[in-house]
């Protein structure tokens, strides 16, 4: 088993061609809509154990590496005034490149052989409108696809046998099959593909970064899993 690690909003950064977007926005981009924060860091952390790992550190908010072409919020309320021109731009210089990179290495280790798990890390905030999340960590995963399915709960319990304490849901705060970067790669790589997000609630931080005790909890139970 390959590890691919990626991360797909692991930054709030706007390159200065669309500095005036975002006048007067910052607290907005430093917010969790802006990027998730604490994933860069431990992308960092993990990137050792895969054999390809791609971060991405444009904000979602200018586009969203993480939805399809076609959805709906591919460009934020800010991006969508953007001229058709400058959509397709940005898509050409910062979507695609990320993307391609990913989905080609992938097929190059399906093709030596290898089965691919693909970890996406991700943070979410504890609290959306009216909604309070109270648990640490959620594991998206397809139901429907065994492998991911069986990957998931192993997952769980290696987490579980680190740090009994952690509260672990399986899709949630979103569904595993939703829209999303996984969600495409499952659809293009049917056979040998597993492809997990990995959820972090925001309440772990400790400035801005998730404790080194959780980050080796997570390192530990990753790495017994792919060996």
């Amino acid at each position: 088993m390959q590890l691919i690690l990626s991360c797909e909003h692991g930054g709030n950064e706007i390159p200065e061609q669309y500095n005036s977007l975002f006048k007067g926005k910052q607290s907005l981009l430093n917010s969790h809509r802006g990027y998730d924060p604490g994933t860069l860091d431990l992308f960092k952390y993990l990137q050792k154990l895969a054999v390809f790992s791609k971060s991405n550190t444009i904000s979602r908010l200018l586009i969203e590496c993480n939805r399809s072409l076609h959805h709906p919020n591919l460009f934020s309320e800010i991006s969508k005034s953007c001229t058709s021109e400058t959509k397709k731009q940005l898509i050409k210089s910062y979507y695609l490149p990320y993307r391609t990179a990913i989905e080609k290495e992938i097929e190059l280790l399906l093709k030596n052989g290898d089965q691919v798990l693909h970890i996406s890390l991700h943070s979410f905030t504890p609290r959306l409108e009216k909604e309070v999340r109270i648990n640490d960590i959620g594991l998206l995963y397809d139901p429907k696809i065994k492998a991911e399915k069986d990957f998931s709960s192993k997952l769980k319990s290696g987490l579980l046998s680190e740090n009994d304490q952690l509260k672990i849901r399986y899709n949630y705060p979103y569904r595993g099959n939703a829209d999303g970067f996984t969600t495409f790669l499952r659809k293009k790589f049917k056979q040998n593909y597993i492809g997990i997000e990995l959820e972090i609630n925001q309440s772990l931080l400790e400035d801005l970064k998730f404790s080194e005790n959780l980050k080796k909890q997570l390192k530990n139970t990753i790495k017994q899993l792919i060996s």
